[in-house]
Formats: structure tokens, C-alpha cells, sequence
């Protein structure tokens, strides 16, 4: 209706601009029109076609045009809210999505950690279990060592005397004192012990 309103204003000013040039130019004698014996006639069919296109715009254009124009109005306005719609839609995809991978992430690092702590008791039963086996393995070789030597020391003690007395008795040119060469390697055996 302002629209109409201003159209109309306009048009009356625009009139008035030119029912003024025409009587001037009416006064020169130039367009039959402009003359102003027949001006009273002229106005009266400018009120009447203004009024009639007047009437019929505004009943009939006008109407048809502001359909439209409301039309297209509440289209833009559907277009908007399903825009918005989607929108929201789209952020709580979104928003959904950046909370699984963060969950999965999650879910990752403690996976990642149960697998390491699993291999980390593992491997350290298994080095306590090694650990164990090598201890009673070194025992058992400490044993055995040590029943070597004793052996062995027993046997180089046999040895020992048999090569002390052979030696004292060819020194001395008689059969020496078995007990004696026994009591002296004895102890020359348990002073390197």
C-alpha cells in the first residue's frame, strides 16, 4: 500500500510538472493538444483514466503482485528455516562424530595401555621365571663345581702324596714316612685354600 501510495504521489507531481510546461507552451501557439481551450476537457479525461487505472491496480495487479511477492516471502522464509534446520543437523553430525573419534581415541590409548601393561607383566614374569631358572641352574653348577674340586682335590692330594713321597724317598735314599707326607701335604693343601 505505501508502494500505491508513492506511486500515486509521484504521479500527481509529475502531472502538475506537466500541465505547466503544456500552458506555456499552450501561450506559443505549438501543440494542439497543450491549447488551453480544450485543457478543462483534458483534465477531466486525465481524473478519469487516473482513477480507472487507479481502481484497476489496485483491485486487480496490485493484489496479484503482493501474492506473489508474499509467496516468494514465505518460500525464502521455508528455504531459511530448512537451511537452518540442516544446519543444525549437519553440527550435531558433526558434533556426534567428534565425540566418537574422541571416544575411540580413548578407547585406543586404553587398549594400547592394557597391551603394554599385559606385556610388561608378562615379560617381567617370564625374566623373574628366567631369573629363577638361571639361579638354581648357577647353583647347581656351583654345585657341581664344588664336587669337582673336591674330587679333584682329593684326587691331587692322593697324587700329591704319592709324588712327595717318591721324591723324599729318592732324596733321602730310604722309603719315607707315608703318614707323615700325608700330614705335611694336608696342610700345605688346606694354607691354599
Amino acid at each position: 500500500m505505501r508502494v500505491l501510495n508513492k506511486a500515486l504521489i509521484s504521479g500527481l507531481v509529475g502531472t502538475t510538472t506537466y500541465l505547466t510546461a503544456a500552458v506555456a507552451m499552450a501561450a506559443d501557439g505549438g501543440l494542439p493538444q497543450l491549447d488551453v481551450s480544450t485543457y478543462s476537457s483534458q483534465v477531466v479525461w486525465l481524473v478519469i483514466s487516473f482513477v480507472a487505472l487507479y481502481a484497476l491496480m489496485s483491485t486487480v495487479a496490485l493484489p496479484r503482485i503482493g501474492e506473489v511477492l508474499e509467496e516468494r516471502q514465505n518460500k525464502i522464509d521455508d528455504n531459511l528455516a530448512k537451511a537452518e534446520d540442516l544446519k543444525a543437523q549437519a553440527e550435531a553430525a558433526a558434533s556426534a562424530y567428534e565425540q566418537s573419534l574422541a571416544s575411540a581415541r580413548s578407547q585406543a590409548a586404553d587398549a594400547i595401555r592394557e597391551v603394554k601393561e599385559k606385556a610388561s607383566t608378562e615379560a617381567h614374569n617370564r625374566q623373574a621365571k628366567l631369573t629363577a631358572q638361571l639361579s638354581e641352574s648357577i647353583k647347581q653348577a656351583e654345585s657341581s663345581i664344588n664336587k669337582a674340586k673336591l674330587e679333584a682335590l682329593s684326587g691331587i692330594k692322593a697324587v700329591a702324596v704319592d709324588v712327595a713321597t717318591a721324591a723324599v724317598s729318592k732324596l733321602i735314599n730310604e722309603p719315607a714316612n707315608e703318614n707323615a707326607v700325608s700330614s705335611a701335604v694336608s696342610t700345605a693343601l688346606k694354607s691354599r685354600t
